[in-house]
C-alpha cells in the first residue's frame, strides 16, 4: 500500500530520514579521525604554531598531487565535528584569511605527549576489531561466545597471546588511557591512596598506571601483575615489582588492589571469581585493605545524552568483542555483594568512568 505524506507528516518523515542517515554514516566521522591521525594532520597543526592555512597544510603533508584539492573536504567535516577549529588570520599577511588550530579534542592525538590517546584510536578502528561488527547478526543466531571470536575463530585473549604484534598494540593502547587517567587520579583525587603502603595492578599490562603511582607515591610498594607474556615486556624498574599469573587462580598481596578497566571484559560469575581473588589478597578494611576500580557507572538519568551514549557504545564494544559489559550501580553492587565484600563507595570524577572503592 503506498502512502501520501503531506504537511507535518511528510517533515516527521524526512526527519526520521535524516536521523538514520546521520548514524547510517557516523563511521565517516571515526574514519576521518583514523586518516588524519595517520598523516599527522594534529602534529603538523600544531608544530606550525599558528593558524595554520589550508595551502599551508596542503604544502606540509605527504600526498599524491592529485589528492591536494580533497584535504578542504576532510578538513571541513573534522572542524564541524570539533576536532579542529577554524581562526581568522590577520588580512595584512595575504592569501588565506583563515587557519586551523587545535581543539582539546586534537590535543589529545598528538605524538610524543603523556596525554597522547592516539594508539588507542588506532587499536579501536583496526580491521581486527572493526571486523566482528560484520559477524554480529550472525554471533545472535550462533553458539561462539563472542563476535570477535565468530570473525577470527578464537577469543581475543587467546587471539593476542598468539600474535605478540597484536598483544604489544593493545597494551600500548591501554597504556596510552592508562596515563591519562592516573595523571588525573593522582592529582585530583589523591585521597584514594591514602594509607596504603602497597597495591598490586592486576592486569597492569605495560605497568603505565604502577609507574605513574610509584612516581606519585614513591612510599607505596607497586606490583603490575598480568599474564605472563603481558608483563615479559614490562620495563625493569627500581620501584615496580612484576609478577607473572592468573588473576583468576590467585593475586599477589597488598593493601590495595587496583583494577582499572578490567572488570568489564568479563561476565558476572568471572568478575565475582577476580573479585574473590581479590578479597583474598587485602587485610580488612580497618587494616587499610580495599580495591579501587576506575570504570564506568552506567547512568540512564544523566541529563548529558551524549555521556550516556558513550557508555552504551562502550558496552556493546564489551558484547562484541570481550564478552564483558558496562554496569549500571545495581549491577555493580551485586557483584560486590555476591563475592563478599561489605560496602562500595563510587566518586563520578573521570568523564564517561567513575572511582570505585570496594571494602571487604
Amino acid at each position: 500500500m503506498e502512502m501520501e505524506y503531506i504537511g507535518e507528516e511528510a517533515k516527521e518523515v524526512l526527519k526520521a530520514q535524516s536521523h538514520v542517515w546521520n548514524h547510517l554514516f557516523n563511521f565517516i566521522n571515526s574514519m576521518s579521525l583514523k586518516c588524519a591521525v595517520q598523516l599527522g594532520i594534529p602534529d603538523i597543526v600544531h608544530s606550525h604554531g599558528c593558524p595554520m592555512t589550508l595551502s599551508q597544510l596542503v604544502a606540509t603533508l605527504s600526498i599524491a598531487p592529485a589528492r591536494a584539492a580533497h584535504v578542504g573536504r576532510l578538513m571541513r567535516l573534522l572542524v564541524h565535528s570539533g576536532f579542529f577549529a577554524v581562526q581568522e588570520i590577520n588580512e595584512d599577511q595575504g592569501g588565506d584569511k583563515e587557519g586551523y588550530v587545535l581543539t582539546p579534542s586534537s590535543r589529545l592525538l598528538l605524538k610524543d605527549t603523556a596525554t597522547c590517546i592516539s594508539p588507542f584510536l588506532m587499536m579501536m578502528l583496526d580491521p581486527v576489531l572493526v571486523t566482528p561488527w560484520h559477524f554480529l547478526n550472525t554471533w545472535f543466531t550462533g553458539d561462539d561466545t563472542t563476535p570477535f571470536q565468530t570473525a577470527h575463530g578464537a577469543p581475543i585473549w587467546d587471539r593476542m597471546a598468539k600474535s605478540p604484534d597484536l598483544n604489544d598494540f593493545f597494551n600500548e593502547a591501554m597504556a596510552t588511557d592508562a596515563r591519562l587517567i592516573i595523571r588525573i587520579v593522582v592529582k585530583e583525587f589523591s585521597l584514594v591512596f591514602q594509607g596504603v603502603r602497597s597495591l598490586v595492578d592486576v592486569g597492569g599490562g605495560t605497568g603505565a598506571a604502577a609507574v605513574a603511582i610509584a612516581n606519585e607515591f614513591p612510599h607505596v610498594k607497586c606490583t603490575v601483575f598480568d599474564l605472563p607474556h603481558v608483563v615479559a615486556s614490562v620495563p625493569k624498574s627500581n620501584n615496580i615489582h612484576v609478577v607473572g599469573g592468573n588473576m583468576f587462580e590467585s593475586i599477589p598481596s597488598a593493601d590495595a588492589v587496583f583494577l582499572k578497566w578490567i572488570l568489564h571484559d568479563w561476565s558476572d560469575e568471572e568478575c565475582m571469581k577476580i573479585l574473590r581473588r581479590c578479597k583474598e589478597a587485602i587485610p580488612s578494611k580497618e587494616e587499610g585493605g580495599k580495591v579501587i576500580i576506575p570504570d564506568m557507572v552506567v547512568n540512564m538519568n544523566n541529563s548529558d545524552c551524549k555521556s550516556t551514549e558513550t557508555q552504551l557504545f562502550f558496552d556493546l564494544l564489551m558484547m562484541v568483542v570481550a564478552g564483558g559489559k558496562e554496569r549500571d550501580e545495581q549491577e555493580w553492587r551485586k557483584i560486590f555483594i555476591d563475592a563478599g565484600f561489605t560496602h562500595y563507595k563510587i566518586t563520578p570524577i573521570l568523564g564517561i568512568r567513575s572511582i570505585i572503592e570496594v571494602y571487604p
